[in-house]
C-alpha cells in the first residue's frame, strides 16, 4: 500500500487521531496554511520513499533493508545504540544478529560517550557490550584510536566535527536506529544516531553538545542545529552509500543512554521504517507518533525540548525531503 504523507495526515484526522500541527511539520511553528502551500508545490515525483511495516522482527527488518540497499557495498558499518548496562529498551539482540548475518563484510560500530559512566572509555565500553549481549560479531569502537575531522559544508554553526577515526575506514553506513524519546533532543531518530553517535567521545560529542564553543551543554533549537551540522557531515561523506532504518518499539520518553532509569514506555509499538532519505524517515517517524492516540507523553517530550527543530534544520540544510510516500509492506 502506498500512501503520501499528505493523505496520511487527512486519513488520521478523519479517525480522530490527529488534530495537532499538520503532523508536526518542520519546527511546529509554521502555520498550517504555509505547510499546505508547500505540499502543493511538491509533486509525488519529488517525494521520497519511506517503506513501512507494522511487524517488528528480523524477517521484516531484512525485507525493508532490501528495498533500500542497492548502493550499499564494500566494507559496511552498522551504527546502532548498544545501550547502557542492562538497558530495558535497546534493540533485541537476536533480531540484530539475524539482520547483520545477512550483510556481508559488515561490522557494528559504536563510539565512546562524553558524559562519563560505563561507556566513557573503550575498556568499559567493551565490557558493557558484553553485558548487553553484543557478542555475536565484532563491534568497532570507532574512536578507540582517536578521531578524524569531517567537514561541515554550509552548516549552521560548525565547520567540522571530530568523528571516531575508524568511521573513515568504511565504504557504506547502515543507520539502524531505535526510535524513541531523548532527554535533550526530544526524540532520537536517525539524525541523533549518527550526529551524536558517530562523534568521538573526547571531542566530537563535545562539539555537538556545544561544550567546545559555548562552554556548557546546550539545549533547545541550538542543539538541534548542531546535530544537523554533524549529521550533514556524515551524510555528505557517505553520499549514496548510507541508508536508514528506524525501529519504533518500546518508545520511552528517554534515550537508551538512560539505561535502567529510562521511563517505561506509555505507547504501543508502531513498526519499522526504511529509507535512503534521513529527513523523510525521521519526519515519517514523528508523523506516526503524532498520529498515535497514546503518544501524549512522547509528544510532550519532543515539544518541550524543541525537538521538531531537528526536522526543519535538516530541511534547511537540504539533507533530504520532508515530503514522502509511505509505502506499507
Amino acid at each position: 500500500m502506498s500512501m503520501t504523507r499528505r493523505n496520511f495526515v487527512k486519513m488520521a484526522g478523519v479517525v480522530g487521531l490527529v488534530g495537532l500541527t499538520g503532523l508536526a511539520t518542520a519546527c511546529g511553528e509554521e502555520k498550517k496554511a504555509a505547510a499546505d502551500s508547500a505540499d502543493k508545490k511538491e509533486t509525488s515525483a519529488e517525494k521520497s520513499k519511506v517503506y513501512f511495516t507494522k511487524k517488528i522482527d528480523a524477517e521484516n527488518l531484512i525485507k525493508l533493508y532490501q528495498k533500500i540497499n542497492s548502493e550499499i557495498s564494500g566494507k559496511i558499518a552498522i551504527k546502532l545504540h548498544s545501550g547502557e548496562p542492562h538497558g530495558p529498551n535497546i534493540l533485541p539482540r537476536d533480531m540484530v544478529q539475524k539482520f547483520q548475518a545477512q550483510i556481508p563484510n559488515s561490522t557494528i560500530i559504536e563510539a565512546n560517550v562524553a558524559y562519563g559512566g560505563a561507556r566513557a572509555t573503550t575498556e568499559r565500553h567493551l565490557e558493557t557490550l558484553k553485558t548487553n549481549g553484543w557478542t555475536f560479531c565484532p563491534v568497532d569502537i570507532i574512536d578507540a584510536d582517536g578521531d578524524v575531522n569531517f567537514p561541515v559544508n554550509g552548516g549552521f554553526h560548525l565547520k567540522e566535527v571530530a568523528m571516531g577515526k575508524n568511521l573513515a575506514n568504511y565504504d557504506s553506513l547502515i543507520v539502524l536506529t531505535h526510535f524513541k524519546g531523548h532527554a535533550m533532543g526530544g526524540f532520537g531518530g536517525s539524525l541523533k544516531n549518527i550526529a551524536i553517535g558517530c562523534a568521538s567521545g573526547a571531542k566530537g560529542k563535545r562539539q555537538v553538545h556545544g561544550l567546545e564553543d559555548y562552554g556548557s551543554w546546550v539545549t533547545g533549537e541550538l542543539l538541534m542545529e548542531l546535530m544537523a551540522d554533524s549529521g550533514k557531515a556524515i551524510c555528505d561523506h557517505f553520499g549514496k552509500k548510507i541508508v536508514f532504518l528506524n525501529v519504533m518499539r518500546r518508545m520511552s520518553v528517554d534515550c537508551d543512554c538512560a539505561g535502567t532509569s529510562a521511563k517505561e514506555p506509555t505507547m504501543a509499538d508502531i513498526g519499522i521504517l526504511a529509507s535512503t532519505d534521513i529527513l523523510a524517515i525521521d519526519q515519517a517517524s514523528v508523523d506516526l507518533v503524532y498520529a498515535a492516540s497514546d503518544s501524549k507523553d512522547l509528544r510532550e517530550r519532543i515539544e518541550s525540548r524543541k525537538g521538531l527543530r531537528q526536522l526543519s534544520a535538516m530541511k534547511e540544510l537540504k539533507m533530504g525531503n520532508s515530503q514522502y510516500d509511505l509505502i506499507e509492506i
